[in-house]
């Protein structure tokens, strides 16, 4: 298993917050969905959405603590399992050196044409083993 990750680092933007003065949750699944394009590459290295590749099938996002405006946001994204057609994206958001929220999005390699997945090529698997998480 490797310690490799894809690092993402951003200042949140004032309207990132909420009427409490932190980072709203709705913000969350966006970072998260915008750190995500090193692993689409694998799968459409253009980006092009008419050869586009993936197709996601669940979300789940955790709150581990307030997010604040004015202090950098990182998002570190992990492979956390790989099946035959599907795999787990698991990614955290950083904020003062502490895990302020942690979430997974499973991706399946899909073929919108034939409306149905497909095995993950070994080449890509190959990469994605390579960001695996410790312990997943």
């Amino acid at each position: 298993m490797s310690n490799n990750y894809f690092l993402e680092k951003f200042n949140p933007r004032f309207s990132d917050t909420d009427a409490l003065g932190h980072i709203n949750n709705t913000m969350v699944p966006v970072w998260f969905e915008g750190a995500r394009d090193e692993v689409f590459r694998w799968f459409t290295p253009t980006l092009n959405l008419s050869e586009w590749r993936l197709i996601l099938a669940k979300i789940e996002v955790s709150f581990h603590g307030q997010m604040y405006y004015g202090k950098a946001i990182e998002v570190r994204t992990y492979i956390g399992r790989i099946g035959s057609s599907s795999f787990d994206v698991y990614q955290e958001l950083w904020q003062d050196g502490e895990v302020k929220s942690s979430g997974t999005a499973v991706m399946v390699h899909f073929d919108y044409q034939q409306q149905k997945a497909q095995k993950i090529p070994e080449e890509i698997a190959g990469k994605m083993a390579e960001y695996l998480k410790p312990n997943s």
